[in-house]
């Protein structure tokens, strides 16, 4: 269980093939704190800590994570978002992320409001739904949504939160990954099964 609130950003500094999967290892301010077997969201994917070597650390996606998930499109110099998970009797700052990606979104629009930011973006209908005020997590960000339609949504990024995560990186065309609000996700689906 995460909570959507970025710890640190981390560089990829190598990645290695191996059959369906992918090594990444990565550098961040943070490994000494962390120990093999810990589970990280990057870039709101959950991972666990596979291997640590002084200041890098490496975690495993299969191929299903890589192709649901922009993980499989970073390269050497990418920024990763990492959060870890929730310490029970901590405050929960953000709001219920699990982990698990949805599914990917463009970003279609970048506005710059006089020092914070309004990012759109756009993604393929099917049972995912956001609500205008509701919570979604982009790149493992807990945010707030602006504005809500079909299958696009807005954001709006103060400027602490654009500078201490990877959002700052994101350009119109940058894919990022979605999850959903939990909450949310069952509603529709109760909804749904009324309907039959």
């Amino acid at each position: 269980m995460f909570t959507g609130i970025i710890e640190d950003i981390a560089e990829v500094v190598d990645l290695k093939k191996d059959g369906g999967n992918m090594h990444f290892m990565l550098k961040s301010r943070i490994t000494n704190e962390l120990k093999i077997d810990q589970s990280i969201a990057h870039n709101g994917v959950c991972l666990t800590v596979v291997d640590i070597k002084t200041d890098i650390y490496m975690v495993t996606a299969i191929n299903e994570t890589l192709q649901k998930s922009n993980l499989g499109m970073l390269e050497l110099g990418s920024k990763v978002n990492l959060e870890r998970s929730v310490k029970l009797g901590g405050r929960f700052d953000g709001h219920m992320v699990q982990g698990h990606i949805d599914q990917t979104a463009i970003c279609t629009q970048i506005q710059d409001c006089n020092g914070s930011y309004v990012l759109s973006f756009e993604y393929k209908s099917g049972n995912n739904i956001t609500v205008e005020k509701g919570s979604i997590c982009v790149n493992g960000v807990s945010l707030t949504v602006l504005e809500s339609k079909n299958n696009s949504f807005s954001v709006a990024i103060i400027p602490y939160t654009f500078k201490h995560t990877n959002l700052y990186t994101i350009k119109v065309g940058s894919v990022v990954n979605l999850e959903f609000d939990i909450l949310g996700k069952y509603i529709a689906k109760m909804i749904k099964s009324y309907k039959i």
